[in-house]
């Protein structure tokens, strides 16, 4: 696997017409290290991935962060996000020269304006998901803001239903927060109205209400498969993904 300096000089030396790099963002409730087996399929077949933190401070902000990411990468991009990290991927290819194409893999997509509690309710969708959120103080934070996590008695059938219970258990406990406020915060330009974009729907998804990723993705004109996968996807059917990201890669 490739460890992010190895990521960041590859990206340096590719050629404008080279294997594009593949950045995988990751959505909240869960960090960079979900991406491995993604990581490692892409790596045999030659592709340089990268995975880099997401901050989960800010829609917008969070879009700068990877933007000013992708500015180090010379070529061309296929950017990636789930969850949480389809907000930011698409706040973050607006501007970004490089991105050729998205996908998004059971993700937010939201329009211009729209926040992610709104994108999320899109064709009457709804999910209990909000109320099994526990929020904690940190320092700094505006009246009304902090830390969300899943509470780790629902973590496992909320977001990892298909995981084994053993592996559930430890992302429970390890998962990173992301801000409340995020889920209010109204989105930028949208980069899927102008980049050709891929949408993996998954159908047992308890995060994000199936129904609304089927609208994000049709209202983006997404190329769109749909897996019978919990919400994290890119985890439990890791070959599915990659075949995803490979269909953006061809086509775009």
């Amino acid at each position: 696997m490739l460890s992010m300096t190895d990521c960041l000089l590859t990206g340096a030396m590719m050629e404008p017409d080279a294997k594009p790099t593949i950045v995988l963002i990751h959505g909240a409730f869960a960090d960079a290290s979900g991406w491995s087996e993604v990581i490692q399929r892409l790596s045999a077949l030659g592709y340089s991935a990268c995975a880099p933190a997401n901050p989960l401070r800010g829609v917008i902000s969070d879009g700068d962060y990877v933007r000013t990411f992708l500015g180090t990468i010379q070529g061309p991009v296929v950017l990636v996000g789930h969850s949480y990290g389809g907000s930011v991927i698409t706040n973050a290819s607006a501007g970004a020269p490089n991105v050729r194409a998205l996908v998004y893999i059971a993700a937010y997509a939201p329009d211009e304006g729209e926040t992610l509690a709104a994108a999320g309710a899109l064709d009457g969708a709804s999910n209990d998901l909000p109320g099994h959120l526990l929020v904690r103080p940190y320092p700094g934070m505006p009246d009304g803001d902090g830390d969300a996590y899943i509470n780790p008695e629902f973590f496992h059938e909320q977001f990892c239903a298909d995981l084994p219970d053993t592996l559930a258990a430890v992302m429970a406990v390890s998962q990173r927060p992301v801000t409340l406020s995020c889920l209010g915060t109204p989105s930028g330009p949208a980069g899927w109205k102008t980049l050709p974009s891929w949408y993996m729907v998954a159908s047992n998804d308890n995060a994000i209400p199936p129904v609304a990723e089927r609208a994000m993705a049709a209202r983006a004109g997404a190329h769109t498969v749909e897996i019978s996968s919990s919400h994290v996807a890119f985890i439990s059917h890791p070959q599915e993904t990659t075949d995803l990201i490979l269909a953006a890669v061809q086509g775009s």
